[in-house]
């Protein structure tokens, strides 16, 4: 059970960026997936999360979270970035919910964890 979250790098403030979360060994279907960022010397903070029914939240307006379930992948779009945006961001996997209605949240209840990807924002 692993999940790969790619598509950090550095851009310009005012910038755009996608992150992609992929999952393998299980699907991601019945599955809430968050986003979180730790920037260096700060404690993480949940970015996002989109429960397995497509209910979605977003601590920032400029973030957008969607889901594929197909591709077996969660996407972080990120827009309008600015340099404090700049973290190392992780995807996690909460679940699995068989039943909908879950509404996913962005506290401890994550199971699954995958290793970061770097996004800096220069000024």
């Amino acid at each position: 059970v692993q999940l790969q979250a790619s598509g950090g790098g550095l851009v310009q403030a005012g910038g755009s960026l996608r992150l992609s979360c992929t999952a393998s060994g299980f699907t991601l279907d019945y599955y809430a997936i968050g986003w979180f960022r730790q920037a260096p010397g700060k404690e993480r903070e949940g970015v996002s999360c989109i429960s397995s029914d497509g209910g979605s939240t977003s601590v920032q307006g400029r973030f957008t979270i969607s889901r594929d379930n197909a591709k077996n992948t969660v996407f972080l779009q990120m827009n309008s970035l600015k340099p404090e945006d700049t973290a190392v961001y992780y995807c996690a996997a909460d679940g699995p919910y068989y039943i909908g209605g879950h509404v996913c949240r962005l506290g401890d209840e994550y199971n699954y964890w995958g290793q970061g990807t770097l996004v800096t924002v220069s000024s």
